[in-house]
């Protein structure tokens, strides 16, 4: 399947979205939507409901766009969860940003044609620049890689080893490929419902000239403005939308309004 086909790419690398955007997150695992705390396959939250028609809740109280990651995919180092993703595409008119075990440009290529609108990279993007470069160029705007960190150092496989280069380094370098976002978590605030690392996040919106997403720790819709003053273009929410903590429509309109 070759990049030539028709697909729904967000394009752009810039400020094109006016409002600040709040994401909600769907984690799958053997198929179901789950929460892992501080990335720990072990201590794994299972939440109740068809992944497709979470997908749609989240849809249809006004979500831009969705972020949905193959946890198992990210894990084993291969996609493992596409027929549910696949699926979640179909069924949403928004676009979709699929992330968790894409590694080669056959597996980039495959969630573009079955209707993402993004491929977020992790993993792949610190052994193989070579491969965020020929992505970016074949889908421009529709690449996103994630710098998932732990201590300042960015983490692989699934978040379970480490990737042996710096945030900032790896930022640097991502940029220079022609990557046009970047998504940062900090482990240790995913999942822990304590609060988003806002220092981390506003260095790196100073040190890039693209955007980022935030990912990891909001609990209140006052993270989110936090993440928003810091220079983010958006950030990402799963727990606390699972757990009643944010209402997701409550969010977007907050942010609507300003």
């Amino acid at each position: 399947m070759g990049p030539e086909r028709r697909v729904r790419v967000v394009r752009g690398g810039g400020n094109e979205h006016v409002r600040f955007q709040v994401i909600p997150s769907i984690d799958l695992r053997e198929g179901r939507c789950v929460r892992l705390f501080q990335g720990d396959y072990a201590r794994e939250t299972r939440y109740p409901g068809d992944p497709v028609e979470v997908a749609r809740r989240w849809a249809s109280a006004g979500a831009d766009i969705l972020h949905v990651v193959d946890l198992d995919g990210a894990k084993a180092g291969a996609p493992a969860n596409a027929t549910v993703m696949a699926s979640i595409c179909e069924a949403l008119s928004i676009p979709v940003e699929v992330s968790g075990g894409l590694r080669t440009m056959a597996d980039i290529e495959a969630a573009f044609a079955y209707g993402a609108g993004r491929v977020q990279l992790g993993s792949i993007a610190v052994r193989d620049p070579e491969l965020v470069r020929q992505a970016c160029t074949a889908f421009p705007g529709g690449v996103v890689v994630s710098l998932d960190a732990r201590d300042g150092e960015v983490m692989t496989d699934g978040w379970t080893a480490g990737g042996g280069v710096k945030v900032e380094e790896m930022a640097r370098r991502m940029v220079d490929l022609g990557v046009p976002r970047l998504m940062f978590t900090d482990i240790s605030h995913d999942g822990a419902m304590r609060g988003p690392n806002v220092e981390a996040l506003r260095a790196l919106a100073a040190l890039v000239p693209v955007p980022v997403v935030a990912s990891g720790g909001v609990t209140a819709i006052e993270h989110l403005h936090a993440i928003a003053e810091a220079g983010c273009e958006g950030a990402i929410i799963g727990r606390a939308l699972y757990e009643g903590a944010i209402d997701l429509r409550a969010a977007i309109e907050a942010f609507a309004a300003r």
